[in-house]
């Protein structure tokens, strides 16, 4: 794939973000604690943990010694609430205010750095770029989590593109996060965009996954179980890879369940 050019990925990241918006943007309170698939989440919690992390995501880029302190306390404490900040304290209305405050910093921040800067994170060091398009693809993932919820539609659009790209690019980081060797045995992936047009990436090989782009970044988000996608996974790598896939930071999970019936 092209890469995208910054300016317009960090447009991409503020489009992903208003999307959102506007799904919770009216939400009574009944609906805000709608809960998600996420396991005791719901639809504020969501909301929440964007929030929490986008102001981390701030201190990254704005004082990355603060960052490290507060990331080392974080895994240190082992506990995923804190992965919510104070968001159950407040209502729906003032977290969905306290995220898009955060998300508006963090763009503001990141328009400030170049495309190459780096960035420290919970994976290691990695550009300014990438920290961008981790930040659209948790958008859209935890979107997704609301949009179930709520009994919405995915949200789709070219800028799935950006999600299917940190699929592919995560691949090692997959493995490696469950302490194991990455397989390195080329896997190419072959996808269809919202408006048909074809994503590759990779070279011929005898390994591929094939299918429409919204299922692979379904799965690789973890939002679905692959059996459930509408992926063609050939040979032994790309099955192995598509059972694990995992496009974020942070200790390793399992899909979700397959759906009844």
């Amino acid at each position: 794939m092209t890469p995208p050019d910054y300016p317009g990925l960090l447009a991409d990241l503020a489009a992903e973000e208003d999307a959102l918006d506007t799904v919770v943007a009216d939400l009574d309170p009944a609906a805000w604690a709608t809960p998600t698939p996420a396991v005791g989440w719901d639809v504020r919690d969501s909301v929440a943990h964007l929030a929490f992390v986008e102001d981390l995501a701030q201190l990254a880029l704005e004082d990355p010694a603060a960052y490290g302190a507060r990331r080392d306390a974080l895994l240190a404490a082992g506990d995923d609430t804190l992965l919510l900040g104070d968001g159950r304290r407040r209502s729906g209305a003032a977290v969905r205010e306290w995220w898009r405050a955060a998300t508006r910093a963090t763009l503001g921040a990141l328009a400030r750095r170049g495309p190459r800067d780096r960035v420290p994170w919970f994976t290691g060091s990695i550009s300014a770029m990438s920290f961008a398009t981790a930040r659209l693809m948790e958008t859209w993932a935890h979107g997704q989590d609301v949009r179930d919820a709520l009994g919405l539609d995915p949200e789709v659009s070219a800028r799935l593109r950006h999600v299917a790209d940190l699929g592919v690019r995560t691949r090692p980081f997959a493995y490696e996060t469950r302490g194991h060797a990455p397989n390195r045995a080329p896997v190419r992936v072959e996808l269809t965009g919202p408006d048909g047009a074809r994503w590759t990436w990779g070279g011929p090989a005898d390994d591929v996954v094939r299918g429409p782009a919204l299922d692979f970044c379904l799965v690789v988000t973890q939002r679905i179980h692959p059996a459930d996608a509408g992926l063609v996974v050939t040979g032994t790598a790309a099955e192995e890879w598509i059972g694990i896939a995992q496009a974020f930071a942070g200790a390793p999970t399992d899909h979700r369940p397959r759906r009844a019936g």
